[in-house]
This record gives structure tokens, sequence and C-alpha cells, in this order.
């Protein structure tokens, strides 16, 4: 389109043909499970609008939730990043229902709400710590607290702003499917070829009238 149209291509079309493309991404990671060792953490985008609210009240911070399966030897496997519109214990219950097997093992850092991960069938190990400086460092945490800030570092350096509150799990989706398939990169523009021709047709007015599915 950059070489051959007449008139270029405006900001609207560059907008519209990315987000339907990371629609793609969304769509394959919405119904991915983990299992095994999981570390797990909860954690915000975004930040104070103009004239808002600061804090965690900002009404441009979405709240989410990263978890991360690890091999026995805590190497990285998959990650599940979902927002969430609070850390309470339905939203956890939710979370961990679609996207952890029973069975599996889940290590956080003590939030309240991660601990119905043992009504659920769930083993869960409490890591506490001084900071979340140190608490990064830990072998049982390190690596959900590394791609975490890798996720949040990259949407940071390379947006200006995002609407997190309509936009955000879109965006997240991206970011985990480019993790969970970073094992196969020269497979990665052919995949995503492949499932956007099977996924149906979407409009540039159902993608801005999107809202974050958060639990």
């Amino acid at each position: 389109m950059l070489t051959q149209t007449k008139n270029n291509v405006a900001a609207r079309t560059a907008w519209r043909i990315k987000h339907k493309l990371m629609q793609v991404m969304h769509s394959r990671e919405e119904g991915r499970k983990l299992s095994g060792l999981i570390q797990i953490d909860d954690a915000y985008l975004g930040g104070e609008c103009m004239g808002g609210k600061a804090g965690r009240g900002s009404e441009n911070k979405q709240a989410f939730v990263i978890a991360l399966s690890t091999t026995d030897d805590n190497r990285p496997l998959r990650v599940v990043i979902r927002t969430v519109t609070s850390f309470t214990n339905a939203a956890m219950t939710k979370f961990y229902t679609n996207h952890v097997l029973p069975g599996s093992d889940v290590c956080s850092d003590g939030l309240s709400s991660f601990a119905v991960a043992e009504r659920q069938a769930l083993a869960h190990s409490v890591i506490r710590s001084e900071s979340p400086r140190k608490a990064a460092k830990i072998p049982a945490m390190r690596w959900v607290n590394t791609v975490l800030g890798n996720v949040k570092r990259s949407l940071d350096g390379t947006y200006h702003a995002i609407k997190f509150k309509k936009y955000a799990q879109r965006y997240l989706n991206e970011a985990a499917r480019r993790f969970n398939r970073r094992t196969n990169l020269a497979g990665l523009m052919s995949r995503l070829l492949t499932h956007g021709a099977h996924c149906p047709p979407i409009t540039e007015i159902t993608l801005r009238l999107h809202q974050n599915s958060a639990y």
C-alpha cells in the first residue's frame, strides 16, 4: 500500500489493519490453559489521565493477572495474561477455571484472592519478600516477573497512549501470543496468516466498539 497507492496510507487504515491482526492473535490465546508448575502475579496497565484520579483509581488503569507455566527445572513454557475488574475471589475463581488445569501447582506472592486456587483442586504456594524488586529475584517467581516487566516495557516504549479500558486485552494477548510462539520464529508469519484466513470478518466499527471482557 505504501508503494502502490496514489494517496499513501492513512493512520486510520494502519490502525484498522493492525487491530484486525491483533484480534486474530487475541482469539487464539483466549482459550489457553496452563498446567504443572505455575507462577502468578497481579499488575496494572496505564497511568493517570489528565485531570483524572491518581493511583489505582485512575480511569485509565486496567488490572490484569499474568500466569506463567514452567518446567520442573524452572524454564518458562507458556503464559496467560487476563484483564480483571479487580483482584477479587470471584475474578480469580473464573481465571483458574478458564486457564489453569486441575492438579497444577500455583505459586504466588500471597495476594489473598490467589488463595482460591485451593478450592479449584490446585496446590498453592506463597512466596513472600520485602519488596517487588526482591520478589523478582526469587527463583520461584523469577519468570513471571521477567515476562511481566518485558510486556509493560514493550507497551510503554512503543505506544504514546492506549485506551487500556477498551483495548488492553487485545494488546496483552498479542504479547502473550508472541511469547508462546517464540520457539518457532520462522513459522510466526505463516501461522498468523492461516489463523487470520479462518477468522470471521470483523469491521472497523466492531473493532472500535470492543471493550475488555474483564473477569
